[in-house]
């Protein structure tokens, strides 16, 4: 049974919450600050959190990153902040999508399937499933990359973004494919969102970040990935 947690300090959305996803067989536990979630998600580690971003104990970006200390869990922001920045903000500290209040349950829940989906890992036998370039190598099933012998930690997103470039090696991936594989249809426009995380890519995984070899950019167009 898939666990979610869900914080936020507006009980009735919580009670809201609970209630549509218990009926949808989610295991579901609650937390209504910061520090409840992270002791929470200690106590009991979700498959995916669902997380407001004002909280009364701290903001929500601190507690994405207290996870992302020591778990890759799908986090879904559920936020009434809708500035573009904000945003970025929350994705950059490690949350995987962003959904804007008031929302659509039927919206939300579809979201954490596709969440928790591109959480699993691939079949042990799948093909090609490790790509080796000069720098870096990819493992697509254990969902690792190592470089010069180190583990690079990717957030889940950076991941993701990763993984759809691999998986299209030599092949252009247009800004509106990437956006919409990665963060959902609602994105397709965010083309902000793309420059930030490739450039994380490259500074993690190039080693001249400044003149990639491997992640390019085709102006106006979108990226392509060259082992």
């Amino acid at each position: 049974m898939t666990r979610v947690l869900v914080v936020d300090d507006e009980p009735q959305l919580v009670r809201a919450l609970v209630i549509n996803l218990k009926a949808r067989k989610y295991e579901v536990d609650a937390a209504h600050d910061g520090a409840g979630a992270l002791a929470a998600a200690a106590a009991h580690p979700p498959d995916v959190v669902v997380l407001d971003l004002g909280l009364p104990d701290m903001d929500g970006t601190d507690v994405i990153r207290g996870l992302r200390g020591w778990t890759r869990v799908p986090i879904i922001v559920l936020s009434a902040r809708h500035a573009s920045g904000e945003k970025v903000d929350a994705l950059d500290a490690g949350a995987d999508d962003y959904v804007t209040k008031p929302f659509g349950m039927d919206e939300l829940l579809a979201r954490l399937r596709a969440a928790v989906r591109r959480a699993e890992p691939l079949p042990a036998d799948a093909v090609d499933a490790v790509l080796t370039t000069a720098s870096f190598t990819v493992d697509l099933a254990a969902k690792k990359v190592h470089r010069q012998g180190t583990d690079i930690r990717l957030t889940p997103t950076e991941w993701h973004l990763l993984e759809v470039l691999v998986r299209n090696a030599g092949r252009l991936v247009g800004q509106k494919q990437l956006l919409q594989e990665v963060w959902g249809p609602a994105y397709r426009t965010e083309t902000n969102y793309l420059r930030v995380y490739m450039a994380q890519l490259r500074r993690k995984l190039e080693d001249d970040p400044s003149h990639p070899r491997h992640f390019l950019t085709e102006a106006g167009m979108g990226y392509r990935f060259e082992p």
